[in-house]
């Protein structure tokens, strides 16, 4: 078994928790600005003082409406600052956060209040709560609904008003390291979700860590812009970390208005999920195009890429550095410009971005720094960093975290990290973390002699064909959805006699690539599936994403379907990723007709 570790440079004590980190930020720079909100159409400074009362307030509320030390209080709503406050309040009231995602449907509230057993929930809208009253016969525990519009925040702050200051002192001494900080629920691809149990250590442990590795971003002069869900445990983890470094946090829930927001918050640092990366990169491509300069925008992209690769190979001779200046001026400025003007790096999480557009980042001066992990080890086991980038990889471990892998591939890691367990689940435990602390990721990896990670699939999702050889689908699909007309794709095979994909179209980029094939750009997805032009496109991109892989293993044949895989059609995690047994039952009749002879 392969294995290699980082010494850690924290350590958790058994008396910390999260709290902590709040009543330091007050007690020595409470006057300085924690966060920005977005209210009238501007950017409002709150400091630390200012959330850590509301904090309290909503905390002391929580306790006046019944919620009692080690309670799970739910949370569903959107990316906002009051998440943000609930989420630190449900904490100061010694309790355990459970966030829903806000798009989740009433059979999957109702599993997770039922299953965590949640006392109390505070939703985004009314909406929520209706779907919550109608579930209600299912949550047996449940007595109180607040709603955040509807002024959940004042309304807890103004119930909680007799709860004595020394009642949030006494709900603090009941928490320790060991003690469960929130359940979140994986999305889960197939079956019920599992409720993961991350503790105040393990949240103390990752972004002591962590965050060590990302100081140049980070800190008391740094701002990130939060727009991916909070009930991820990504952007919940760098959230926390915020607090701890001091670094100045925003909050977007409409990824529709990104662009503006990243222009009026300006952040330094960006999290994103690599599909931003590629919407900004094909959004800008298709402009060009649009204007008449794809040429020069596919130059200057291959002059950043080779200019990125040069780092790591001596240093770029001097034709490419004049280039590299050129182009910093005519495109790389304004890439930059989408990002806020301000941005000095991102991390990018929950699917490989692809080494050819981490490159083209770097090159433009956003680098971008992959990492991995899991729900169950409190998001980031590995990440690149300024001290240990190898681009093409997941970067290695944390410190304090081991990592190996397994006789048949599979990613194996150790750690303050690893989740305490599933909930109400001792099997799943026991069979997702072993005799000696390895916790069984499920994914597939190579570990290379600098202890770099680089993922190569997923155990369950290998398919096998008929001559026996087997396929890791992720690989060509991260390839082909990295083109700007892709949306979603999912490669097929298993005990077939070739390899071959099903193709989604962007709604957003299908109508410029019509306009510059002079054809009518209201077309749809579905009346365009079979077009000469499109298929030809398709085909050159799927022989693209075939490079990367064996004859044996490379893409045959191709299908474009009519309709999109999302999240409302059920086909897609709140995470983003397929659900492929959705997928394969509804397309049964496409895949069938790929090996039609």
């Amino acid at each position: 078994m392969r294995e290699f570790s980082v010494p850690a440079t924290t350590e958790v004590g058994p008396d910390e928790a999260l709290p902590d980190l709040l009543a330091a930020n007050v007690a020595e720079v409470g006057d300085q600005t924690g966060f920005r909100v977005h209210r009238g159409g501007a950017w409002h400074d709150v400091t630390w003082k200012e959330f850590a009362d509301q904090v309290a307030g909503v905390a002391k509320g929580l306790i006046a409406s019944g919620v009692a030390a080690g309670d799970r209080v739910a949370i569903q709503a959107k990316t906002r600052y009051e998440w943000a406050v609930i989420d630190f309040a449900i904490w100061a009231a010694g309790a355990v956060t459970v966030p829903i995602y806000e798009t989740s449907s009433p059979d999957q509230v109702a599993w997770i209040l039922s299953d965590s057993g949640a006392t109390a929930v505070i939703v985004e809208r009314d909406e929520h709560a209706t779907a919550v009253e109608s579930v209600r016969d299912q949550t047996p525990e449940l007595k109180s609904v607040h709603v955040i519009d509807d002024d959940a925040v004042g309304t807890l702050t103004q119930a909680g008003k007799d709860v004595p200051d020394s009642e949030l002192e006494a709900r603090r001494a009941t928490l320790k390291a060991d003690s469960l900080a929130t359940l979140i629920y994986t999305s889960g691809t197939t079956g019920r979700p599992k409720g993961c149990e991350l503790t105040h250590g393990n949240f103390l442990f990752e972004i002591g860590n962590g965050m060590s590795l990302l100081g140049r971003f980070l800190n008391v002069d740094g701002s990130i812009l939060l727009f991916i869900p909070l009930a991820h445990v990504l952007a919940r983890v760098i959230h926390v970390g915020a607090v701890k470094t001091r670094t100045v946090v925003g909050h977007t829930p409409d990824v529709k208005n990104l662009v503006d927001d990243l222009g009026a918050f300006r952040p330094t640092f960006v999290l994103a999920v690599p599909r931003v990366f590629e919407k900004v990169f094909n959004t800008a491509k298709g402009k060009a195009e649009a204007d008449g300069k794809g040429k020069i925008f596919d130059k200057a992209a291959q002059v950043a890429i080779d200019w990125s690769r040069a780092q790591d190979t001596g240093g770029p001779g001097l034709l490419l550095r004049a280039e590299h200046a050129l182009f910093d001026k005519l495109v790389y400025g304004k890439l930059r410009a989408a990002l806020g003007g301000r941005c000095l790096g991102a991390i990018s999480g929950g699917a490989p971005l692809g080494e050819r557009l981490g490159h083209f980042y770097r090159g433009i001066g956003v680098t971008v720094y992959e990492g991995y992990g899991l729900t169950e080890t409190t998001a980031a086991a590995s990440v690149n960093h300024d001290e240990g980038l190898r681009i093409g990889t997941v970067g290695r471990p944390l410190p304090g975290v081991d990592f190996a892998i397994a006789e048949d591939g599979e990613v194996l890691i150790r750690g303050g990290i690893v989740m305490r367990g599933y909930w109400k689940n001792e099997d799943a435990t026991r069979e997702a973390i072993d005799s000696d602390g390895w916790f069984h990721t499920g994914d597939l990896g190579e570990l290379d002699d600098d202890g770099f990670l680089k993922i190569t699939g997923r155990k369950k999702e290998i398919l096998v064909t008929a001559g026996g050889k087997n396929v890791a689908p992720a690989v060509l699909e991260d390839r082909l959805r990295a083109h700007r007309l892709v949306s979603q794709c999912i490669v097929v095979g298993d005990q077939r006699p070739f390899i071959a994909a099903l193709v989604t179209l962007d709604e957003e980029a299908l109508p410029g690539w019509l306009e510059s094939k002079g054809k009518d750009a209201g077309l749809t997805a579905e009346q365009v599936r079979d077009d000469e032009d499109l298929l030809a496109e398709l085909d050159a991109a799927v022989k693209e994403a075939n490079k990367a892989v064996s004859q044996a293993e490379a893409i045959k044949k191709f299908r474009v379907l009519g309709t999109d895989f999302t999240e409302d059609n059920g086909m897609l995690t709140p995470s983003l990723k397929l659900k492929r047994a959705v997928v394969m039952k509804e397309f049964d009749s496409e895949v069938e007709g790929l090996y039609a002879r």
